[in-house]
């Protein structure tokens, strides 16, 4: 495993399965780092191929035509208003199957692929950029997308391999990360205080149907979460990334409905569960922390 130098610039590596998951989890907290000076790279494993076009302004022929060159146009575009570096890991979007019984994932899809072929790609990835922080998604995906699954289990699976000499010696020179964390947005906690603040405020609320169909007997992610970046500074620079996804992203949808000064009062934060740690932190449900680089900062002297 390589040393740690001191005074090294920190490095956050955030994993995604498609274009456009960069910018609707986490997107305002890594502006933040990157603005404070932190390296940001984001991985995105699959091409979105199988993408609906979710925006009726961009179902046009041009678009139907291209659909991964539109995508990859999208992420350049949202990578750069982030200010993050961005790599493809490669792999073909499995979509999402619909239908009872669901239809079988198409041949050579990211979800079909073996475990080790994607981690392998990730691995030489994580040893290039030498990422000190991993956040990626938990063992449900955040939602039940296989892409969304298959991330989570590539991630976990490099954060262990990519500090073993033993383990895919032809992927560069191994280097550990020090910390994993899984993005939570969506708890029913944020969700509840975004509709009573709409109410309030005498606006119409997208969230009501949500919050009927919410079942509580499926665990609250937010009852999971141990770490709160507050990034409401850069709500407006997630949603400008968010834009970026033309294709998938509706400015007259859902995501733009409440007011970005409502959401900096009400819901200031990013959230996320600290999942795996190398370094010494007191992160907890009970008392959250405020920093993915706690107990790094001190170990590499920055």
């Amino acid at each position: 495993m390589s040393a740690l130098p001191t005074d090294q610039p920190l490095r956050l590596m955030t994993v995604h399965a498609h274009p456009d998951d960069e910018a609707s989890k986490g997107a305002a907290s890594c502006a933040r780092y990157v603005a404070e000076g932190v390296e940001v790279m984001v991985v995105t494993c699959t091409g979105g191929e199988a993408g609906s076009i979710l925006n009726p302004a961009m179902d046009i022929p041009e678009v139907n035509a291209d659909m991964p060159g539109t995508r990859r146009a999208e992420m350049a575009k949202a990578a750069a208003i982030l200010g993050v570096s961005h790599r493809w890991l490669g792999f073909i979007d499995s979509g999402l199957p619909e239908g009872d019984p669901k239809p079988p994932l198409p041949p050579g899809c990211f979800a079909l692929e073996p475990l080790e072929v994607p981690t392998e790609a990730l691995v030489r990835v994580m040893r290039e950029f030498r990422p000190h922080v991993v956040v990626t998604y938990d063992e449900n995906g955040g939602y039940p997308h296989p892409d969304h699954i298959r991330c989570h289990e590539v991630s976990m699976a490099a954060f262990e391999a990519a500090g073993d000499p033993e383990r895919f010696p032809l992927a560069g020179e191994p280097w550990q990360p020090l910390k994993v964390y899984y993005s939570h947005g969506f708890s029913k906690a944020r969700i509840q205080a975004f509709h009573e603040a709409l109410l309030e405020a005498g606006l119409e609320s997208p969230w009501a149907e949500w919050l009927d169909r919410w079942d509580d007997s499926r665990p609250d992610p937010g009852q999971r979460v141990t770490t709160r970046v507050t990034c409401a500074e850069y709500f407006h620079v997630r949603d400008d990334a968010l834009r970026a996804h033309a294709t998938q992203i509706d400015p007259n949808g859902r995501w733009f409905q409440m007011p970005l000064e409502l959401q900096q009062r009400v819901w200031p934060t990013e959230d996320y569960e600290l999942a795996r740690s190398l370094v010494d932190t007191e992160e907890t449900n009970e008392q959250p922390g405020d920093d993915l680089f706690a107990g790094v900062r001190e170990r590499v002297g920055a």
